[in-house]
């Protein structure tokens, strides 16, 4: 346990700023995420120091393909979240309300990921933004062993807590479900509206942390898999982050409270994918679906298949060492090792 950052005191209670929710804490109160608490008229970071879940992951689980591409990456998590997805298929991590996990400090956690051989710290498993002020501490550390950070998050974040994550943060996705419908946020998320991820996104890309976005397709009542809604999620994309921003959408597996619901038809997702490419977006991918050809990499200009994987696994790489098509040149926006960079944020 150790005292957050990110929060302010409002006359006699705290409101803490690391996520949307914005919670309003009175003394012994604990916020929606169940980590974060107002003690003795303070915020307390209760898993400060407790990691929930580690592993080693290739940098595409998260999925991030086109940042440092087959890099190897020590993935951590805390208990709770910021958001209450019926479907969680991480859900005993993101829903439990009790402080569990193993005792790792920041410096056992960079140590864990220097002897292991991994180029970056991923935080994911769980909604990162709610244990920011651990993850700060270890990606400061990490930085100065030469290893990157990344979040696998809901994209809840604040505006004051975009400053503080751009001091280590280097790369970043962003997962949207059900196409960034409001009506499913609210029914199946537990959240009002999808507006703060969309205002995390710009503010993302004012600090430089580089962005990769991925959708997850509900096959729900015409709210997760609506393709209009994908149309005018990839619209926006284009229009606010740029076309070059890889996008992804990935299959739903029933899990948690929506075992009834059956995995996304391929279909589906192919539509999704020929939308997005309508839109204008240069690199779409589907997910979840190991060996379908449109998880791999095309060039925009001339169609060539340059990166093709297998799930999670690079099973042959094409792309130029500048990050260039072999056959036409096109820049194919890949993030290669030495162009990792400090950030500053702007608001």
């Amino acid at each position: 346990m150790k005292e957050a950052f990110l929060y302010s005191i409002e006359k006699s209670k705290v409101r803490c700023t690391a996520c949307s929710r914005y919670c309003l804490l009175g003394e012994g109160q604990t916020g929606f995420c169940g980590v974060r608490k107002n003690i003795g008229g303070k915020l307390f970071l209760l898993v400060y120091g407790r990691a929930a879940a580690v592993a080693i992951d290739p940098i595409e689980k998260k999925p991030l393909f086109h940042y440092l591409p087959g890099a190897r990456v020590l993935s951590m998590s805390t208990n709770g979240c910021s958001w209450a997805c019926a479907y969680c298929q991480n859900y005993d991590l993101s829903q439990r309300r009790e402080i569990t996990g193993e005792h790792l400090t920041p410096e056992q956690v960079v140590e864990m990921a220097v002897e292991s051989g991994s180029d970056g710290i991923s935080y994911t498993y769980n909604e990162p933004s709610i244990f920011s002020e651990y993850a700060h501490d270890i990606g400061i550390l990490a930085r100065k062993h030469g290893i990157f950070s990344t979040f696998v998050s809901n994209g809840y974040e604040t505006r004051e807590a975009i400053p503080y994550l751009s001091e280590f943060l280097d790369a970043i996705s962003i997962d949207f479900k059900g196409n960034g419908n409001d009506a499913f946020g609210r029914k199946y998320i537990g959240i009002m509206s999808y507006s703060p991820v969309f205002d995390t996104l710009k503010r993302l890309k004012r600090a430089g942390i580089y962005t990769e976005i991925t959708d997850l397709v509900v096959p729900v009542k015409g709210i997760g898999d609506n393709i209009e809604d994908a149309r005018t999620l990839a619209r926006w994309i284009k229009d606010n982050l740029g076309p070059d921003v890889p996008l992804h959408f990935t299959r739903f597996h029933p899990d948690y409270r929506m075992i009834d619901v059956p995995v996304t038809p391929i279909d589906t997702l192919e539509k999704h994918y020929a939308v997005a490419k309508e839109e204008g977006i240069k690199f779409v991918y589907i997910g979840n679906i190991p060996g379908h050809p449109l998880e791999n990499t095309y060039c925009p200009n001339c169609g060539k298949e340059l990166v093709r994987r297998n799930g999670f696994q690079i099973t042959n790489y094409g792309i130029t060492a500048d990050g260039r098509c072999p056959f036409c040149g096109e820049d194919m926006h890949i993030v290669r090792k030495g162009a990792v960079k400090q950030h500053q944020a702007t608001e």
